[in-house]
Protein backbone atom coordinates (compact mmCIF):
# COMPACT_ATOMS: atom_id res chain seq x y z
CA UNK A 1 0.00 0.00 0.00
CA UNK A 2 1.14 3.54 -0.86
CA UNK A 3 3.00 6.10 1.69
CA UNK A 4 0.39 8.71 3.55
CA UNK A 5 1.64 11.95 4.79
CA UNK A 6 -0.95 13.79 6.49
CA UNK A 7 0.62 17.51 6.00
CA UNK A 8 -0.07 21.18 5.83
CA UNK A 9 2.37 22.98 3.26
CA UNK A 10 3.98 25.15 6.02
CA UNK A 11 4.29 22.91 8.71
CA UNK A 12 7.92 22.99 9.61
CA UNK A 13 7.29 19.24 10.28
CA UNK A 14 6.05 18.33 7.80
CA UNK A 15 8.47 19.38 5.52
CA UNK A 16 11.77 17.52 7.16
CA UNK A 17 9.32 14.41 6.48
CA UNK A 18 8.48 15.36 2.81
CA UNK A 19 12.66 15.54 2.56
CA UNK A 20 13.39 12.00 4.01
CA UNK A 21 10.73 10.87 1.75
CA UNK A 22 12.41 12.33 -1.28
CA UNK A 23 15.98 11.89 -0.20
CA UNK A 24 15.19 7.98 0.53
CA UNK A 25 13.34 8.12 -3.40
CA UNK A 26 9.64 6.91 -1.64
CA UNK A 27 6.88 7.46 -3.12
CA UNK A 28 3.40 8.64 -1.23
CA UNK A 29 0.53 10.49 -0.94
CA UNK A 30 0.14 13.87 0.20
CA UNK A 31 -2.93 14.27 1.63
CA UNK A 32 -3.52 18.17 2.82
CA UNK A 33 -4.62 18.82 6.37
CA UNK A 34 -5.07 22.71 7.23
CA UNK A 35 -3.72 24.23 9.99
CA UNK A 36 -5.06 27.44 9.07
CA UNK A 37 -7.30 29.70 11.37
CA UNK A 38 -10.80 29.40 10.60
CA UNK A 39 -10.30 25.84 8.87
CA UNK A 40 -8.41 24.14 11.39
CA UNK A 41 -8.75 20.67 9.89
CA UNK A 42 -6.52 18.80 12.73
CA UNK A 43 -9.23 19.51 15.29
CA UNK A 44 -12.03 17.74 13.19
CA UNK A 45 -12.90 14.75 14.47
CA UNK A 46 -11.93 12.64 11.33
CA UNK A 47 -9.08 13.62 11.91
CA UNK A 48 -8.21 13.46 15.46
CA UNK A 49 -9.09 10.03 15.43
CA UNK A 50 -6.45 9.07 13.57
CA UNK A 51 -4.05 11.60 15.33
CA UNK A 52 -5.00 12.45 18.63
CA UNK A 53 -2.65 14.83 19.31
CA UNK A 54 -4.23 16.83 16.16
CA UNK A 55 -0.95 17.65 14.82
CA UNK A 56 0.74 17.43 11.63
CA UNK A 57 2.53 15.14 10.19
CA UNK A 58 0.82 12.09 10.38
CA UNK A 59 2.41 9.02 8.60
CA UNK A 60 0.57 5.88 7.32
CA UNK A 61 2.37 3.52 5.78
CA UNK A 62 0.05 0.08 5.10
CA UNK A 63 -1.76 -0.21 7.89
CA UNK A 64 0.93 1.50 10.71
CA UNK A 65 0.88 5.10 11.52
CA UNK A 66 2.95 7.53 13.56
CA UNK A 67 2.88 11.03 13.90
CA UNK A 68 5.96 13.63 15.30
CA UNK A 69 8.12 13.85 12.52
CA UNK A 70 11.19 13.08 14.80
CA UNK A 71 9.56 9.32 14.98
CA UNK A 72 8.87 9.29 11.68
CA UNK A 73 12.37 9.74 10.12
CA UNK A 74 13.45 6.97 12.46
CA UNK A 75 10.47 4.59 11.12
CA UNK A 76 11.75 5.28 7.73
CA UNK A 77 15.15 4.89 8.45
CA UNK A 78 14.46 1.51 9.98
CA UNK A 79 11.89 0.53 7.56
CA UNK A 80 13.36 2.22 3.93
CA UNK A 81 17.33 2.09 5.13
CA UNK A 82 18.91 2.77 1.99
CA UNK A 83 19.91 5.26 0.75
CA UNK A 84 21.03 5.78 5.11
CA UNK A 85 19.93 9.45 6.64
CA UNK A 86 22.41 8.45 9.24
CA UNK A 87 25.94 7.75 9.24
CA UNK A 88 26.95 4.14 10.18
CA UNK A 89 28.79 4.81 13.41
CA UNK A 90 27.40 5.17 17.08
CA UNK A 91 29.60 8.05 17.69
CA UNK A 92 28.44 9.79 14.26
CA UNK A 93 24.92 9.06 14.16
CA UNK A 94 24.16 10.57 18.01
CA UNK A 95 26.27 13.42 16.65
CA UNK A 96 23.53 13.72 13.89
CA UNK A 97 20.61 13.19 16.18
CA UNK A 98 22.12 15.92 18.58
CA UNK A 99 21.82 18.50 15.85
CA UNK A 100 18.08 17.69 14.93
CA UNK A 101 17.03 17.40 18.29
CA UNK A 102 18.60 20.85 18.83
CA UNK A 103 16.32 22.06 15.74
CA UNK A 104 13.41 19.55 16.62
CA UNK A 105 13.41 20.39 20.03
CA UNK A 106 14.86 23.46 21.39
CA UNK A 107 13.94 26.08 18.39
CA UNK A 108 10.93 24.72 16.81
CA UNK A 109 8.59 24.78 19.12
CA UNK A 110 9.18 27.71 20.67
CA UNK A 111 8.75 29.85 17.00
CA UNK A 112 5.51 27.56 16.15
CA UNK A 113 2.20 28.50 14.70
CA UNK A 114 0.12 27.79 17.92
CA UNK A 115 2.89 29.52 19.94
CA UNK A 116 2.74 32.56 17.67
CA UNK A 117 -0.92 32.45 17.90
CA UNK A 118 -0.71 32.52 21.75
CA UNK A 119 1.00 35.29 21.68
CA UNK A 120 -0.65 37.41 19.75
CA UNK A 121 -3.91 36.24 21.30
CA UNK A 122 -4.01 35.30 24.61
CA UNK A 123 -0.99 37.46 25.67
CA UNK A 124 -1.78 40.14 23.23
CA UNK A 125 1.96 41.40 21.85
CA UNK A 126 2.74 43.36 18.60
CA UNK A 127 3.75 41.87 15.31
CA UNK A 128 6.94 43.64 16.36
CA UNK A 129 7.31 42.34 19.98
CA UNK A 130 6.30 38.68 17.82
CA UNK A 131 9.03 38.78 15.47
CA UNK A 132 11.75 39.99 17.74
CA UNK A 133 10.92 36.59 19.92
CA UNK A 134 11.29 34.57 16.76
CA UNK A 135 14.54 35.71 15.56
CA UNK A 136 15.76 35.61 19.30
CA UNK A 137 15.46 31.87 19.21
CA UNK A 138 16.83 30.99 15.61
CA UNK A 139 19.86 33.14 17.15
CA UNK A 140 20.16 31.21 20.16
CA UNK A 141 19.76 27.91 18.32
CA UNK A 142 21.35 28.60 15.06
CA UNK A 143 24.66 30.22 16.73
CA UNK A 144 25.29 26.38 18.18
CA UNK A 145 24.35 24.53 14.51
CA UNK A 146 26.89 27.05 12.96
CA UNK A 147 29.23 26.24 15.29
CA UNK A 148 28.85 22.02 14.57
CA UNK A 149 28.36 22.40 11.22
CA UNK A 150 31.75 24.37 10.77
CA UNK A 151 33.67 21.84 12.32
CA UNK A 152 32.48 19.22 10.01
CA UNK A 153 33.58 19.12 5.72
CA UNK A 154 31.62 18.63 2.76
CA UNK A 155 28.46 19.78 1.41
CA UNK A 156 26.16 19.19 3.78
CA UNK A 157 25.91 19.48 7.86
CA UNK A 158 28.14 16.13 8.41
CA UNK A 159 29.74 16.14 4.77
CA UNK A 160 29.04 14.40 2.04
CA UNK A 161 26.11 12.54 1.96
CA UNK A 162 22.08 14.06 3.60
CA UNK A 163 21.14 13.23 6.91
CA UNK A 164 18.65 13.64 9.43
CA UNK A 165 20.46 16.74 10.29
CA UNK A 166 19.87 18.43 6.62
CA UNK A 167 16.50 17.30 6.65
CA UNK A 168 15.73 19.36 9.76
CA UNK A 169 18.06 22.28 9.18
CA UNK A 170 16.58 23.79 5.82
CA UNK A 171 12.91 24.05 6.70
CA UNK A 172 14.35 25.81 9.54
CA UNK A 173 16.24 28.22 7.54
CA UNK A 174 12.97 28.62 5.44
CA UNK A 175 11.20 29.86 8.76
CA UNK A 176 13.77 32.34 9.29
CA UNK A 177 14.16 33.66 6.25
CA UNK A 178 9.91 33.98 5.88
CA UNK A 179 10.40 35.79 9.22
CA UNK A 180 13.51 38.41 7.48
CA UNK A 181 15.72 37.08 9.97
CA UNK A 182 19.73 38.28 9.35
CA UNK A 183 21.82 35.18 8.60
CA UNK A 184 25.07 37.44 8.07
CA UNK A 185 26.29 35.41 11.23
CA UNK A 186 25.88 31.52 9.82
CA UNK A 187 27.66 31.62 6.65
CA UNK A 188 28.31 27.58 7.31
CA UNK A 189 24.46 26.90 7.62
CA UNK A 190 24.02 29.43 4.30
CA UNK A 191 26.69 27.64 2.50
CA UNK A 192 24.59 24.36 3.26
CA UNK A 193 21.13 26.08 2.56
CA UNK A 194 22.46 26.76 -1.16
CA UNK A 195 23.87 23.53 -1.72
CA UNK A 196 20.51 21.68 -0.72
CA UNK A 197 18.11 23.84 -2.19
CA UNK A 198 19.57 23.29 -5.65
CA UNK A 199 19.09 19.99 -5.68
CA UNK A 200 15.43 18.49 -6.66
CA UNK A 201 15.03 16.48 -3.54
CA UNK A 202 14.70 19.58 -1.56
CA UNK A 203 12.99 21.76 -4.14
CA UNK A 204 10.47 19.42 -4.84
CA UNK A 205 9.76 19.68 -0.87
CA UNK A 206 9.76 23.17 -0.75
CA UNK A 207 6.10 24.56 1.10
CA UNK A 208 5.36 26.81 -2.56
CA UNK A 209 5.51 23.78 -4.30
CA UNK A 210 2.95 21.48 -2.50
CA UNK A 211 -0.78 20.82 -3.81
CA UNK A 212 -2.02 22.55 -1.13
CA UNK A 213 -0.24 25.92 -1.04
CA UNK A 214 -2.19 28.66 -0.96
Amino acid sequence: MAIKLYSYWRSTAAYRVRLALNLKGLEFETISVSLAPGKSEHRQDDYRSRNPQMLVPFLEDGEFGVGQSQAILEYLEETYPEPALLPSSAEQRAAVRSFSSSICCDIHPLNNLRVLLYLQGELDVTDEQRDTWYAHWIYEGFRAAEITATACDGPFVFGESASFADACLIPQMYNARRFKVPLDDFPRLVAIEKHCNARPEFQDALPENQPDCV
